[in-house]
């Protein structure tokens, strides 16, 4: 049985065998195009910070001393705290018996549970405690109001 070639079939084929055509006519031009040599692909920058394409003057370079160089951020220096740290209690539940402590000048959070603290503590109060290692991360511990 013959295959049904209808126009709207013819049209369709004449169409995908020119997009071949033209397909492999871009691949073979860019086979053709000479391949970039090193010295084109690299680029310099001037004294000024500009991108060129030409090797600066190295007369022109201005010669900068190590010791010239001034650090515009100061060493941060680490401040010892006495005392237990402080913090506000930001979420507790009373009938799962846990809450989570946000420390007073920074944004970190810490687990406490209800055995680690003490009784009568709700949510938005001041606490002290201490900080211990447990098994899922830093929990707080003797969690008590603070005065």
């Amino acid at each position: 049985m013959a295959k049904s070639n209808s126009f709207s079939k013819r049209e369709i084929e004449k169409n995908k065998i020119q997009k071949r055509k033209e397909k492999q006519l871009r691949r073979e031009a860019r086979k053709n195009q000479p391949a970039d040599s090193f010295e084109d692909m690299i680029a310099y920058v001037d004294a000024n910070g500009v991108i060129t394409d030409e090797r600066p003057e190295p007369s022109k370079a201005d010669v900068v001393e190590l010791e010239d160089i001034e650090i515009s951020i100061p060493p941060q220096e680490v401040e010892e705290v006495v005392g237990d740290p402080t913090g506000r209690v930001d979420f507790y539940d009373e009938s799962r018996g846990f809450g989570f402590i946000k420390e007073a000048n920074s944004p970190r959070k810490f687990f406490f549970h209800k055995s680690n603290a003490e009784y009568g503590i709700v949510e938005d109060d001041l606490v002290t405690y201490r900080l211990e290692n447990g098994l899922k991360g830093i929990n707080a511990v003797d969690v008590k109001l603070a005065k």
